[in-house]
């Protein structure tokens, strides 16, 4: 009998995950929506994003109970459009999931690098993937409980960085230039902050992913939606006093487009000898980290679930049979974003660092799946009714529409400032989709393209 995952994991935990996955996004990526937008400007637009984030939430919650399965999006997607549905969620998930762990690698090395000057930051970004890997291999418990403990040393240090840095606090740092480089509000802004919105979601790109460990919930129905909401309520909070914090440290310009701004935000006002900063710069990893392993663990169910109905090549779906993790998927996702971090000349144009390309990769890979998911949420209360739902979205069709609506503006901008990465992200679901086709004799074998189709299916 081939193994299967365990159900293991609790409502703590599962809250752990849904802010670990986030958390390195309060300490890097966010800042270059600086460089557009100025420090109100990305602001506002940052407030615009929580919102739609918060209302995906709790719309999203009720797909993630209804239908608990690894694959999650995918899943819901497949149950709502069938086939082809379950085909563009499923793909467009796995290039966020698969795309956002080397930027985030990235920015590993670069805090390594501020320490040890003689690492070359890649290098770091290597090591980080084979170990990470290699823990998220040695089980799903091990992973969840490793994951709550720098989860939470992630939320103590960012209370840290914004007590140390508050004395040097100052409002007028914050509002100098702060609408896209002038100190008043006029039309020619709304361009920057419409292009800042991929860093904006960068405060909280994966926080979906809970959804991927929902299989392996003792009680889905009831911790899923707690950790959901407990999650973004952190994640906004956090978010919006780091970007004060830090653009009020002093010129925030100078934390624009790098991939360290809090230990840069807090050299500004305690100086670059200072314990303190020393003290971020370690502590600082556990956010990165959190998120680099809780991505991980997102990224290996999608490839697992994908593969296991058939829609990627069978080999994926295998499980270790001593540790019941997805093995062979934590290797294959690792391969490719290895590869990304040194594809600098496939994936840095467009005036924009690897880091930001890549990130807005990841964003462009999100968007397509909540709008989706969305989608699927309104298809499925029209079609089963009937269906049961532990948690059922609050101000139903309104938070629904909120997050797709969002999600619709989000992608129309996106693509009208990153129309060199949107036709790459549309060539990988054009690559994805030829798998799709060429895996099609054996999902019809094994009868996976029914599976989730059937009313009560999962």
């Amino acid at each position: 009998m081939q193994a299967t995952l365990q159900k293991t994991l609790g409502t703590f935990q599962l809250w752990g995950i849904a802010v670990g996955l986030v958390i390195s996004g309060e300490y890097f990526g966010w800042s270059y929506g600086w460089a557009s937008a100025g420090t109100l400007g990305f602001a506002v637009t940052a407030l615009f994003i929580a919102a739609m984030y918060t209302a995906f939430i709790f719309s999203f919650t009720e797909l993630t109970t209804s239908i608990p399965h690894a694959g999650g999006p995918f899943a819901y997607s497949k149950r709502a459009f069938g086939p082809l549905g379950g085909y563009l969620a499923g793909a467009a998930t796995l290039i966020e999931f698969v795309f956002a762990p080397p930027a985030i690698a990235l920015a590993i090395g670069a805090y390594l690098n501020v320490q040890f000057p003689a690492l070359a930051p890649k290098t770091a970004a290597v090591g980080a993937y084979l170990l990470f890997m290699t823990l998220n291999i040695l089980g799903v418990q091990i992973a969840a409980t490793f994951e709550v403990l720098v989860t939470l040393l992630a939320i103590f240090e960012l209370l840290v960085f914004m007590g140390v840095v508050a004395p040097g606090f100052a409002t007028a740092n914050f509002i100098r230039g702060g609408w896209a480089g002038q100190d008043a509000f006029s039309l020619a802004a709304i361009p920057g902050m419409f292009a800042a919105i991929p860093f904006a979601i960068w405060f909280f790109l994966a926080i979906e992913g809970v959804a991927m460990a929902a299989e392996e919930a003792r009680d889905p129905q009831r911790s899923v939606p707690v950790a959901y909401i407990a999650g973004i309520l952190t994640l906004v909070l956090l978010a919006l006093g780091v970007m004060v914090f830090a653009g009020g440290a002093g010129d925030w310009t100078r934390l624009a487009n790098i991939n360290d701004p809090l230990p840069q935000a807090m050299k500004l006002v305690v100086g670059a000898d200072s314990g303190w900063l020393h003290m971020l710069v370690w502590l600082g990893l556990f956010g990165l980290v959190a998120s680099f392993h809780g991505i991980i663990l997102g990224y290996s169910r999608q490839i697992y679930a994908l593969a296991r109905e058939a829609y990627l090549p069978t080999c994926f779906a295998g499980v270790h049979a001593r540790f019941r993790t997805p093995h062979r998927a934590i290797v294959a996702g690792g391969v490719v974003g290895i590869a990304a971090i040194y594809s600098d000349e496939l994936i840095t144009f467009g005036g924009q660092t690897l880091t930001a390309n890549i990130v807005t990769m990841s964003v462009f890979g999100a968007i397509t799946m909540y709008i989706v998911s969305m989608l699927a949420l309104f298809k499925l209360r029209r079609a089963e009714p009937q269906m049961a739902r532990p948690f059922r979205a609050p101000c139903y069709p309104l938070f629904p529409a909120i997050a797709l609506v969002g999600a619709m503006v989000c992608m129309g901008t996106m693509i009208y400032y990153n129309g060199v990465i949107f036709c790459v992200f549309a060539a990988f679901l054009v690559l994805g989709y030829g798998c799709f086709l060429a895996t099609a004799p054996q999902r019809k074998r094994k009868g996976g393209d029914e599976q989730l189709l059937a009313p009560g299916g999962q």
